[in-house]
């Protein structure tokens, strides 16, 4: 599937891409905050979380890394980190809070990283693929870094939800709906599909080998 670059397109991904760097740093300083880092910590921490999945996305589709082109992205992911780092100190921030903003940078970076790798001429499969990639991997970047076991890898469908939306994503383009119309609706659909899965405490059959 090919999509043409309009003005309007590419405006659509920008802020798209934007809003999925602020949340997913945000959601990277709550993580780090919970282990007690000090700021230059929290800061890494963000920008691993923020920047890693477009970064790996784009690496793969041979393509200039996104925050590299425009530091634009660069900044908003520190920003976003030092606002919520001294917000904290003032505001008592829930532990559910991070799974809210988590999943916003899970629904905002499937569909950004969809779209981008659709441009690039990635058969849909594989930028579904990619739009995954893009929304988790920054999450494994970040929880490895403070030393915890990925929440892809355990946690209620999570990469099933990006994946899923990110097939929405193609399939409503391919019936030629508004593309900013697409966008809303397959993120809305990761970002609840995730939280129910998480109220509901629904996943995927976990590996038990037979004793």
């Amino acid at each position: 599937m090919a999509l043409i670059e309009t003005s309007s397109l590419l405006e659509n991904l920008y802020w798209i891409t934007l809003l999925a760097v602020v949340v997913s740093s945000a959601s990277g300083v709550l993580k780090a905050g919970a282990r007690q880092f000090d700021l230059f910590g929290v800061i890494i921490i963000a920008v691993a979380t923020g920047l890693g999945g477009g970064s790996l996305r784009d690496m793969l589709l041979d393509r200039p890394v996104f925050w590299i082109q425009d530091q634009i992205f660069f900044i908003a992911s520190i920003t976003s980190a030092v606002i919520i780092f001294f917000s904290a100190r003032l505001v008592k921030i829930s532990p559910n809070h991070f799974l809210v903003v988590d999943a916003a940078g899970l629904a905002t970076f499937g569909v950004a990283g969809t779209l981008v790798s659709l441009l690039a001429g990635a058969p849909a499969l594989i930028a579904s693929f990619m739009g995954v990639m893009t929304g988790t991997m920054g999450g494994i970047f970040r929880d490895v870094l403070c030393n915890e076991q990925p929440v892809v890898f355990s946690s209620p469908l999570y990469a099933t939800a990006s994946w899923v939306g990110s097939l929405l994503f193609i399939g409503c383009l391919y019936l030629d709906i508004d593309i900013t119309l697409s966008a809303i609706g397959a993120g809305s659909a990761i970002f609840t599909t995730r939280l129910l899965a998480i109220y509901y405490d629904v996943g995927l059959p976990k590996f038990r080998p037979k004793s």
